[in-house]
């Protein structure tokens, strides 16, 4: 199994699509964060856990999910680097390969002494791209081979049609 823990803060502030919607709206900021991740998810079959610092949302530590994608808040006095050492700890056995979401120089140190792989913030978002210009390649192709009949038919079938159609049948 190949978890991916992402440093929620650190790849709003690395991303400049995000890192502008932050200046006018935090909280859609970190929607949208987990939007593009969940679609992510569907696609690699990675599950993703994103972490936030508490430092932005004061209160108790939190977790919850959307978009299938777990999301934690870490208690006010830890920050998400060292939740994420935490988990990466927890979480490493022979079955599974953590991969660990973040441009900060020193976590990435951190985590490859965990037997966790990194990856930036700009690996990730040319990673995320890639994967929805092939959805949407995916989705034109299949617009482009849908019949033109209300009715589904096989393609054996639309080609009998076709033929009757043009008279050679």
């Amino acid at each position: 199994m190949d978890i991916l823990l992402v440093d929620g803060y650190n790849i709003i502030g690395a991303w400049p699509e995000l890192r502008e919607l932050k200046k006018k709206d935090l909280s859609a900021a970190r929607d949208r964060l987990i939007e593009r991740l969940a679609d992510y998810q569907g696609y690699t079959g990675y599950k993703v856990i994103v972490i936030f610092d508490a430092y932005y949302v004061k209160g108790i530590e939190r977790k919850y999910r959307n978009f299938r994608v777990d999301v934690l808040f870490t208690r006010e006095n830890e920050t998400a680097d060292e939740r994420i050492e935490k988990l990466a700890i927890e979480m490493n056995n022979i079955k599974t390969q953590i991969h660990v979401a973040t441009s900060d120089y020193t976590e990435q140190w951190a985590i490859f002494g965990q037997g966790a792989l990194r990856k930036s913030a700009r690996e990730l978002l040319n990673e995320i791209n890639a994967i929805d210009r092939k959805i949407e390649k995916k989705l034109e192709k299949d617009q482009q081979v849908r019949p033109s009949s209300k009715i589904p038919l096989s393609k054996e079938v639309a080609e009998i049609f076709e033929k009757w159609r043009r008279g050679e049948g």
